[in-house]
């Protein structure tokens, strides 16, 4: 069983950064592919970003790339979502998951508690 703890969301001005961060625990977190996924009001989740196990592999949506990069450190078992330029519709709550190299929720079986990130216009 992993679980995982995300930080960092807050609330930023557009055009700002934040940089979340999901700890991994339990099971083999380590050879897990892990991803960023996002929730907005009335809206359903989407993918925005993942790393494979190594960490040699990234993918992001479209509606974030150049903005956001995702990273992990192996050594401390927690990924990290790097976010710029961040616009009002970025806010959501951002949920960190484990599981295969993906963008398909479904193939994602750990799932964090989420973390709130409000962009202000």
């Amino acid at each position: 069983q992993v679980q995982l703890v995300e930080s960092g969301g807050g609330l930023v001005q557009a055009g700002g950064s934040l940089r979340l961060s999901c700890a991994a625990s339990g099971g083999a977190s380590s050879t897990y592919a892990m991803a960023w996924f996002r929730q907005a009001p009335g809206k359903e989740r989407e993918f925005v970003s993942a790393v494979n196990y190594s960490g040699g592999f990234t993918r992001y949506a479209d509606s974030v790339k150049g903005r956001f990069t995702i990273s992990r450190d192996s050594a401390k078992n927690t990924v990290y979502l790097q976010m710029n330029s961040l616009k009002p519709e970025d806010t959501a709550v951002y949920y960190c998951a484990s599981g295969d190299y993906t963008e398909v929720a479904g193939r994602y079986a750990y799932w964090g508690q989420g973390t709130q990130v409000t962009v202000s216009s």
